[in-house]
């Protein structure tokens, strides 16, 4: 049973100031938790009395366990539908300088707003073994509720690196390929595309900020079909990272 208090202190992790206070992050759901405790250090389980049954080998020691009930999982859950497990896991901590970025293909994702969309990119990275992700500064947040949700685990094997991205990328060497969408760039589908390299993907609304093009040495353009056929403005951001990943990864 969970206490008053106990409850008050887990609603508020779902402000970021409280998770960044505390160096934790929600996860809900039976898989995606399932996934995440062969990762990360759990500090709370809060289940079923079912879910713990069949779980009970996979809880490390140190984990703090709470049976509760459905309605109690209501009343701390983050989703209008709460699965049978509420978990709170100890934030990773990467260190960039460990990384070697002209060895492998990288996203960099400049000011992405919404925690869905970068769910979704970080699913996408992980379907296509892009295993480092780096931020800018005002990039939605990594370990928001929606955020976890959406990356369906894949924050399990991706890093997630937060940076002033116009300054890490001055420090990149110049023979790196750092290659970004524009609708005046060279066709995808038509170009040789490079084994490594920095795949930068733009804000929602604004694409690619002026402070980041300025360090990026390889323009691309992703055409609709027909070419003379109206069509929609642009694509969703997650759903071009898609297209853009594929391209990478596809013999030619």
């Amino acid at each position: 049973m969970l206490s008053k208090n106990k409850i008050k202190d887990l609603t508020r992790l779902s402000q970021k100031k409280y998770r960044d206070e505390a160096g934790v992050f929600v996860a809900e759901g039976n898989k995606l938790v399932e996934e995440l405790l062969a990762v990360f250090r759990c500090q709370l389980l809060a289940a079923t009395p079912e879910w713990l049954r069949q779980n009970t080998e996979k809880i490390k020691k140190n984990t703090e366990i709470v049976e509760v009930s459905p309605d109690e999982l209501k009343r701390i859950s983050q989703h209008p539908a709460p699965q049978q497990v509420f978990a709170v896991f100890e934030k990773p901590d990467y260190r960039l300088d460990d990384e070697n970025f002209t060895q492998k293909l990288t996203l960099a994702l400049d000011d992405i707003q919404d925690p869905g969309n970068l769910g979704t990119i970080l699913r996408i990275a992980d379907w296509f073994g892009i295993d480092s992700v780096i931020c800018s500064l005002h990039c939605a947040d990594v370990f928001n509720s929606k955020t976890i949700q959406a990356s369906m685990g894949a924050i399990a094997r991706v890093k997630v690196f937060v940076v002033d991205l116009p300054e890490f990328l001055s420090r990149q060497k110049n023979d790196l390929a750092i290659i970004g969408t524009f609708l005046d760039g060279d066709n995808i589908y038509t170009e040789t595309l490079p084994a490594n390299g920095i795949i930068v993907m733009g804000n929602e609304g604004k694409g690619i900020s002026p402070e980041v093009e300025q360090h990026i040495n390889r323009r691309l353009f992703i055409p609709s079909f027909p070419p003379e056929r109206p069509t929609s403005e642009s694509l969703n951001v997650a759903v071009a990272t898609a297209v853009v990943c594929a391209e990478f990864r596809r013999p030619k």
